[in-house]
């Protein structure tokens, strides 16, 4: 099992438990180990096979997951996990996701009204049948039916970084076949998008058989759906597909091409092939009436029959990408190594994992050149978070650790300052004001109006001691909405005041959206790529940052913290 599966069974073992009513301490443990899990950078199967490492030392795991992880990388199952099935119906764990429902509301309606699906309980809110409980209303049918579209997708498509620890343990099962000459994922995982429906896996072998057992004999594989001649479709686990082809060595440029689509990019491209006489497809450009390919062996041979560039894989969406090449302006989009700063992550002052020298020589190790610490405002009670004569006393060690780094890493004084629900900010702008880097954000009344919550970010824009907002729209991918806030006005009050805006990395956010950054860069407004870090390994979420950054078709010059600290602060 991967660590996704893991901390999947965490979760699931988390929503029965609460679902029945357990202790909640105990649920919670279920919970922070799960996270801890999906933070992890290195497989738990790694971490338990090296003699000189316990699972059982890493933060939020313990003795009693560790074991249980231990157990489901031997057996793939939790015989506890296994009892607590077959007690409570597996529709009903789908009704725990719905965002806002949570466990204890999903028991009473399981109880009262017989609910054991997203589509009985969608019913009984349409007819208004949850209002007449006790402990629901009106406001709470609203915010269930918002929140089954999220359910219902999540049961679809597997974030991102989910779907990569599939793909490579895929990968690295395929490679094992000497047979194999080239494999290489393509479809939405390679195009990079947020969530991940499938993915297409193409082959160059000479011995397709062959191949096609190795495929199937993946120790994740649940069922073949079908098998042909050069294609297998199997599923891992419960749902996810994956679809292998095998193709000829002269057609993979073409048919790599062609399945990583989008396919609305697809439909352009045939549109312009037409145009000029041509026809495009899996097996390459054709003349009219021709049978041998102009061009199919690689990606850039495709494009340039059409005489186009070899679009990054990120921006073959079909909106942009293509007057870009039309106007000789297509960007050289953003690379990980180009990045020099992270200037948002968080302590063992308020949440986070490690000290500030932990993580300044993480950030050393990982070639970066400043960093801020910003631990959270004492708006975040259950964090801890710092009043103004703790975040005082966090500045003043800054300053005396910030000798022992010189020449190698500058750390800055910052903190991630809440929005409070009447607008002001957490902190005073006295306090603020001696801070290198302020971070404002919204943590709490995240369901407020449309204009309450957009006057509250557009007005921290305007405070002239903050330097950026957070995590704009506070969405969690598959988990919880966007909160109701007019992006256009928030991008043109940072681009007014001066500001900046983040795109946080953290692959459960990536927040901003790829719309959201495009907007922003139209309207010359800096995003700040940042990990969130709340531990070490946090700060390698990075590369999630990137790959989000260039579907929105950011270049360096478009990313302020590419560029060295003293061109970063809006506010010097």
């Amino acid at each position: 099992m991967n660590n996704a599966q893991i901390a999947n069974v965490f979760d699931e073992l988390a929503d029965l438990l609460e679902f029945k009513g357990e202790n909640p301490f105990r649920v919670r443990a279920y919970r922070n180990g799960s996270k801890a899990i999906r933070e992890l950078e290195e497989s738990v199967a790694a971490i338990i096979a090296d003699e000189n490492r316990k699972l059982a030392d890493v933060p939020g795991i313990g003795k009693t997951l560790a074991e249980k992880s231990e157990t489901l990388l031997a057996s793939g199952s939790l015989s506890q996990l296994e009892d607590l099935r077959a007690e409570i119906p597996a529709s009903v764990l789908q009704m725990v996701r719905v965002p806002g429902l949570g466990a204890k509301k999903a028991a009473a309606l399981h109880r009262e009204l017989g609910i054991d699906t997203l589509a009985q309980l969608r019913d009984a809110c349409e007819r208004q049948q949850v209002r007449k409980l006790k402990g629901f209303a009106a406001k709470t049918e609203q915010m269930i039916l918002q929140g089954l579209e999220i359910a219902e997708a999540a049961n679809e498509r597997l974030r991102w970084v989910e779907a990569d620890q599939i793909v490579q343990q895929l990968l690295a099962h395929m490679n094992r076949h000497q047979g194999i000459q080239r494999v290489q994922p393509a479809g939405s995982y390679r195009r990079g998008r947020e969530t991940v429906g499938d993915v297409d896996l193409l082959v160059v072998a000479d011995d397709r058989a062959a191949v096609m057992d190795h495929f199937e004999a993946f120790a994740g594989r649940s069922e073949t759906i079908a098998r042909g001649d050069t294609k297998v479709s199997m599923r891992i686990g419960a749902s996810f597909q994956v679809d292998m082809r095998v193709v000829e060595s002269h057609q993979f440029g073409a048919a790599l091409q062609y399945f990583t689509g989008s396919k609305e990019h697809n439909v352009h491209l045939r549109s312009l092939a037409k145009k000029r006489g041509l026809k495009i497809n899996e097996y390459g450009v054709f003349a009219d009436d021709e049978e041998t390919p102009l061009a199919s062996e690689t990606e850039a041979d495709v494009y340039a029959a059409l005489e186009l560039p070899c679009f990054p894989p990120e921006i073959r969406e079909d909106r942009f990408e293509f007057e870009w090449a039309a106007a000789g302006s297509l960007p050289e989009l953003i690379t990980l190594d180009q990045i020099q700063g992270d200037l948002h992550m968080h302590t063992t002052a308020t949440d986070g994992q490690a000290t500030i020298r932990e993580m300044a020589d993480a950030a050393i190790e990982r070639g970066l050149k400043y960093i801020a610490i910003t631990d959270h405002s004492k708006r975040v009670a259950m964090a801890g978070g710092l009043d103004a004569e703790r975040l005082r006393e966090q500045w003043a060690m800054i300053d005396e650790i910030r000798p022992e780094y010189e020449g190698r890493l500058e750390i800055l004084k910052g903190i991630e300052c809440d929005i409070l629900e009447d607008g002001s900010m957490d902190l005073d702008d006295e306090v603020l004001s001696e801070g290198d880097w302020i971070i404002a954000s919204v943590h709490y009344g995240q369901k407020q109006p449309r204009q309450q919550i957009t006057d509250r970010i557009t007005g921290a824009l305007a405070n002239p001691y903050v330097s950026i907002v957070a995590h704009p729209t506070g969405r969690l991918i598959n988990r919880r909405p966007p909160y109701d806030v007019d992006m256009e006005a928030v991008v043109q009050a940072a681009a007014e005041h001066g500001k900046l805006l983040e795109l946080n990395a953290n692959p459960a956010r990536l927040d901003l959206n790829e719309q959201h950054l495009t907007m922003a860069a139209r309207q010359g407004v800096p995003i700040v790529i940042s990990t969130d870090a709340h531990s070490i390994d946090g700060l390698d979420v990075m590369k999630h940052g990137i790959q989000q950054a260039r579907r929105g078709g950011l270049t360096a010059a478009q990313v302020a913290n590419t560029k060295p600290w003293q061109s970063v602060d809006p506010r010097r």
